[in-house]
């Protein structure tokens, strides 16, 4: 039985880190001997396999040196067949200092989950090849991010593998009513414009006809830029038509019961906001941004597809979607049968592939 260590800042408030939870739980179910090291005390999801709190056993202790000798002692015991690193890695230091010392010794696949590769991989090439050239496999989450990685940096173990969706985990959530009335759309992720870019968001919801049709805008997370946000709805005189709610682990009642989801963000990696409401049985309607949305959305089949930064083209989108019923409904019925490829038990045998050397 291959033994595998699963790397994770945490397992909670973000895409990225349900990907990783749900990964433990697609190799544990593969007869793997699964272990998940989190270096963030914030467990919100399900997950498989023997877990390392690493913030935990370090307590109130800052020392890195102290980190690294923990580190170094926990992957020596354990002798990994694999590790599988889902963190964003953006100092090269500190990365060469795991990559090449503490992880040594087992095969490395390092994920790529964000088309902003500078999270993930130094721009300068040499320093890229430095940390990466030698490792096992890179696993891209989207055709884009893998061409990116393969023409900038000419890296030649790279291999794309989406994220999955496992419809387990919405469970009965998506059968509970919400405490909504009315009609209404739904945001939901960090609240962060850098990213998300909430702003284009907000002015195609003022310049489009949904308010006059009476349909909300419910922004759900937490962030950075959460009070900008709901200062701009006041601003802009949209208080009593937008509403907000804290980050839930598991949102997805209110997923499925939205006309649909929007994604307006400047860049992404594969967005599990669009699987998961498309597995919902929700369109979407998301912009077209590097990388994912344009290889999951199929234009007038589940969604729309719009182009980036344009609110004119952003707010035409919501009001046909709303006001076409014809075409909302084809969408509609496509949703689920449209994420069918990226089924936890398809995905899986991808990532086993990998692992046993069949790729």
């Amino acid at each position: 039985m291959k033994k595998i260590c699963i790397v994770s800042t945490s397992l909670g408030k973000g895409g990225a880190e349900r990907s990783a939870a749900i990964l433990s739980q697609m190799l544990y179910k593969l007869k793997y001997d699964v272990h998940v090291l989190v270096t963030k005390n914030l467990l919100e999801y399900d997950y498989e396999g023997t877990l390392f709190n690493l913030e935990l056993v370090l307590a109130d202790k800052k020392s890195n040196y102290l980190k690294v000798i923990i580190l170094k002692k926990y992957f020596k015991e354990n002798n990994f067949d694999y590790i599988i690193d889902n963190r964003t890695r953006d100092g090269f230091f500190k990365e060469l200092v795991l990559y090449k010392y503490i992880f040594k010794g087992s095969k490395i696949i390092s994920v790529v989950r964000s088309f902003y590769l500078e999270n993930y991989i130094p721009k300068n090439k040499i320093l890229a090849k430095v940390l990466y050239g030698g490792i096992y496999k890179t696993v891209a989450v989207s055709e884009k991010i893998k061409d990116q990685l393969n023409s900038f940096y000419k890296l030649n173990n790279v291999i794309r593998i989406y994220n999955a969706i496992d419809t387990s985990y919405l469970g009965n959530q998506i059968n509970k009513d919400v405490n909504l009335t009315g009609r209404f759309i739904l945001f939901y992720g960090r609240i962060e414009d850098d990213v998300k870019n909430l702003k284009l968001l907000i002015h195609a919801y003022k310049e489009s006809r949904l308010l006059k049709n009476e349909i909300k805008l419910v922004i759900l997370g937490v962030g950075s830029d959460l009070h900008m946000v709901k200062k701009m709805a006041r601003d802009l005189g949209l208080q009593k038509h937008m509403v907000f709610m804290s980050f839930e682990a598991n949102p997805f009642t209110y997923v499925h019961n939205a006309l649909f989801t929007v994604l307006t963000s400047r860049y992404e990696g594969f967005p599990r906001s669009i699987i998961e409401s498309l597995a919902c049985g929700t369109p979407v309607i998301s912009v077209d941004c590097n990388s994912g949305p344009s290889e999951i959305v199929l234009n007038r089949s589940n969604g729309l597809l719009v182009e980036n930064h344009n609110i004119n083209a952003l707010a035409k989108a919501f009001n046909e979607l709303v006001e076409n019923q014809e075409l909302y409904k084809y969408c509609k019925q496509n949703a689920k049968k449209s994420i069918k490829h990226l089924a936890v038990d398809k995905i899986g045998l991808q990532w086993k592939a990998i692992i046993d050397g069949n790729i």
